[in-house]
């Protein structure tokens, strides 16, 4: 009923940037938080960062100060603004979204992007 579309991956070299993006669409009712996470070979998925319906947000510590989330409400859409990137930060990246449906209603459920590559050269 809910796909997630992302976009805006890619490579780029260490203190480079990049902005990922990531529209929500099909049978939404509302959208609660919204988040991006990652995993890196040989290590667990993580959060990134997350914004509430409200605008509230959390960082991982490794990217407070260069990464910032924000979002769209009215597109459905949350960006991920990634700025001063370094190699440690190459993994793939996962749009999330708690997303209440028609059919769910009241009860809210996780939906997931593809992924997308983030590659940091050096």
């Amino acid at each position: 009923q809910v796909q997630l579309v992302e976009s805006g991956g890619g490579s780029v070299q260490a203190g480079g940037s990049l902005r990922l993006s990531c529209v929500a669409s099909g049978s939404i009712l509302s959208i609660h938080v919204m988040g991006w996470y990652r995993q890196a070979p040989g290590k667990q998925r993580e959060s990134v960062a997350t914004i509430s319906g409200g605008g509230s947000v959390n960082y991982a510590e490794s990217v407070k100060g260069r990464f910032t989330i924000s979002r769209d409400n009215a597109k459905n859409t949350v960006y991920l603004q990634m700025n001063s990137l370094k190699p440690e930060d190459t993994a793939v990246y996962y749009c999330n979204a708690a997303v209440v449906t028609p059919y769910s209603h009241p009860v809210e459920s996780d939906y997931w992007g593809q992924g997308t590559q983030v590659t940091v050269s050096s």
